[in-house]
């Protein structure tokens, strides 16, 4: 059973990689792998035991997507109103290399306030109000997962590992952030540098399309739409997205809850701001509207990879895994380095939770702190190893070998930098 899972495990991941070579989209090839991993599971390892343990995982998964679809909704409700008009109109740059260190210091202390995932689908829908040629976006976007899963690893809400290490008793809220803001940092501007040199010349700004351009007819409604509008939305929006973290320390409710609250107010207050819009643009900044525009793919694509990702936990594989690694290895380090790579290729949650159960070091250990910083950071080595990667992903149409050849070594030497600044902060400058 278990190397049945693993084989179909395998052709699903590489079905997913060469998506583009197949020409088979990585949505199907995901659902295909999560259902068809259950279902071995449940044939061979006992269907009730199976169920029970579905049921259980789902709950986790329905939470992260409806979170997912509730930030893309927002996004997109904000954008509709040309709500980031009155950013990008002032974002004056277009060199590239002014642009590229702008918003990876951006998207890092702004992933840090929300999380990566939010942070990700924020600033890579900006990108596109920003920077017309597509070649400079996809390398800008490649860049924003870097930062988002670097700056999401210093606070205990800016990425689902380091809440679930803060849940379950094992870091502080102040003191990861003391331990961790250098090691991310240092991940975040290491790719930077090495891309200093090379980056050179300016990106060309998005040209809106004429009122009567045909396609463009329809989203050639900004001007026509009050700025004070246009700010209320944003302010409204980035208000409600920043409460979600809040609202989940002080309910202890899990995120969606917060994101679905703040998505139930922006709708209220994009019905009260369409009213006295012209029909034409009022018929698209309708919230009922907007949610056609979600990219559904992109979300039944999620739900395949952590359906696969969930029954390899189910069965105790990870467990098993994670347990050699132990053995085999026995530092701390390098088996945090490990489980930080490993979260490139599986999920980061199911390793992290593992590792929960594995050790019983004491609150602040070095232990806990270091699989923060690797399991939230590790998992950009891959486009799909992170939440924020997947969004990216879906959002800009990224093409997963594209990501290996131009963005996979930027994140492993950043990702191995910041380790290396965190071991010396433990082991020589006396942090923890």
């Amino acid at each position: 059973m278990t190397t049945a899972i693993l084989i179909v495990f395998v052709i699903g991941y590489l079905a997913i990689a060469l998506e583009h070579p197949l020409r088979i989209d990585k949505a199907s090839a995901a659902l295909a792998t999560g259902v068809l991993c259950w279902t071995i599971y449940a044939l061979w390892g006992g269907r009730e035991h199976a169920s029970e343990q579905l049921a259980e995982s789902f709950g986790e998964i329905s939470g992260i997507l409806f979170f997912l679809m509730g930030a893309m909704t927002i996004v997109e409700l904000v954008d509709a109103f040309e709500g980031f008009s009155p950013i990008t109109s002032r974002v004056r740059m277009t060199s590239r290399l002014q642009l590229m260190w702008a918003v990876s210091i951006l998207t890092f202390f702004l992933s840090a306030a929300l999380d990566n995932l939010t942070t990700t689908i924020v600033v890579v829908s900006l990108l596109k109000k920003l920077v017309a040629d597509r070649k400079d976006r996809l390398r800008l976007a490649g860049l924003v997962i870097l930062a988002a899963n670097s700056g999401g690893a210093w606070t205990v809400i800016g990425d689902v590992t380091t809440t679930l290490l803060w849940i379950q008793g094992r870091i502080d809220p102040v003191n990861v952030m003391i331990d961790l803001f250098v090691p991310s940092l240092v991940c975040m501007v290491t790719p930077l540098l090495i891309l200093t040199p090379f980056t050179r010349g300016h990106v060309t700004r998005p040209v809106l399309k004429a009122a009567d351009g045909g396609d463009g007819a329809a989203a050639h409604h900004g001007p026509e739409i009050p700025v004070s509008r246009q700010i209320a939305i944003l302010l409204l929006g980035l208000a409600g997205l920043l409460a979600v973290p809040a609202f989940k320390t002080f309910t202890h409710l899990p995120p969606f809850m917060g994101m679905m609250l703040s998505l139930s107010v922006l709708w209220l207050g994009a019905e009260i701001l369409n009213h006295g819009l012209p029909p034409h643009v009022r018929s698209g900044t309708q919230v009922v509207k907007i949610l056609r525009r979600i990219d559904l793919a992109s979300v039944l694509f999620f739900l395949g990879v952590l359906l696969a990702v969930a029954c390899l936990g189910a069965n105790g594989m990870l467990d098993v895994a994670a347990e050699t690694l132990n053995r085999a290895i026995g530092n701390q380090d390098a088996i945090a380095l490990l489980i930080g790579l490993l979260s490139s290729v599986v999920d980061n949650v199911p390793l992290v939770a593992a590792g929960i159960e594995m050790y019983d070091y004491p609150v602040g250990h070095p232990f806990w702190t270091m699989l923060a910083y690797c399991a939230g950071t590790g998992g950009s080595f891959l486009i799909i190893g992170s939440a924020a990667g997947v969004a990216a992903m879906g959002l800009e149409k990224i093409d997963f070998l594209w990501y290996v050849r131009n963005i996979s070594l930027l994140a492993l030497i950043g990702y191995l930098a910041g380790a290396a600044a965190a071991i010396a902060q433990h082991h020589f400058i006396g942090f923890n």
